[in-house]
């Protein structure tokens, strides 16, 4: 299923794998790292800001061959540049690694950067889910819908298991946190940044437009007299409709869905 774009394409030139690509830092203070610095605040605040941090050697990875999205530059501590120098002849040539002691990468981020690995991406524009699936070809497609899910870890796990079992996009409501978020990035082991998501507007607008594309919306519900979604004949359009970890999905939006099902 085809996608609307997002964000810039990686360039297609890549680094040799030399040391020599490495920009040293030596200063917790540089400008260059302004983007890394008091992760953890940054985290509480950024929403829906024009970057974010991906942390770790498996989320970098995941972004440099398949993400969606560009990067502005890496930033690693000494002792990762020897092991990852293969990694790094993955980076295109516009975008700087920042190489810098330890002591300086935890003073910049704030706390101990235990894994030594950081990128920062840019984000782009995400559409909101109407607009999402204006743009999706008719054709059989699954989609799981999330509203108002507000924990990061919870997102990553939805948007992991969206893509193991093949799910062709992830709709959130503006309720859902941001799945750019840095821990929502590294629980869905890098998911987050190539499986095609929008993300915006109410639960409602997003069932509706779902159901206007000729999706069969499926609430999930742990109500004792949903039926199980295994007695369901599943459609060739099919999206999934996931609700808050608390309260669950509310009478309005299960009303909306086709069947309220139970697992």
């Amino acid at each position: 299923m085809d996608a609307p774009p997002v964000g810039r394409r990686l360039a297609p030139q890549h680094r040799e794998i030399e040391m020599g690509f490495a920009i040293e830092v030596d200063s917790a203070t540089d400008a260059r790292l302004e983007a890394y610095t008091s992760i953890r605040e940054k985290d509480l605040t950024s929403g829906h800001g024009a970057r974010f941090i991906v942390e770790g050697k498996v989320a970098l990875e995941t972004a440099l061959r398949r993400g969606r999205f560009a990067l502005e530059s890496v930033f690693l501590a000494e002792n990762r540049v020897a092991p990852l120098a293969e990694l790094m002849a993955l980076v295109p040539e516009n975008v700087p690694v920042y190489v810098a002691p330890q002591s300086v990468m935890d003073a910049v981020a704030g706390f101990p950067m235990h894994r030594g690995v950081l990128a920062c991406g840019l984000k782009g524009d995400i559409a909101e889910p109407a607009a999402f699936l204006a743009a999706i070809e008719a054709g059989p497609s699954t989609l799981l819908l999330m509203s108002d899910l507000s924990n990061h870890d919870n997102v990553g796990a939805c948007f992991r298991n969206a893509a193991a079992f093949g799910t062709d996009a992830v709709l959130m409501d503006g309720q859902c946190c941001d799945p750019l978020y840095r821990k929502a990035i590294r629980v869905s082991s890098g998911s987050s940044l190539w499986l095609p998501y929008a993300h915006g507007g109410t639960g409602l607008d997003m069932v509706n437009a779902a159901k206007a594309a000729d999706y069969e919306v499926w609430a999930m519900t742990p109500r004792a007299e949903a039926p199980p979604i295994t007695e369901m004949v599943v459609p060739d359009r099919l999206a999934i409709l996931l609700g808050a970890e608390g309260p669950g999905l509310p009478n309005e939006l299960i009303a909306a869905c086709t069947p309220a099902l139970t697992v």
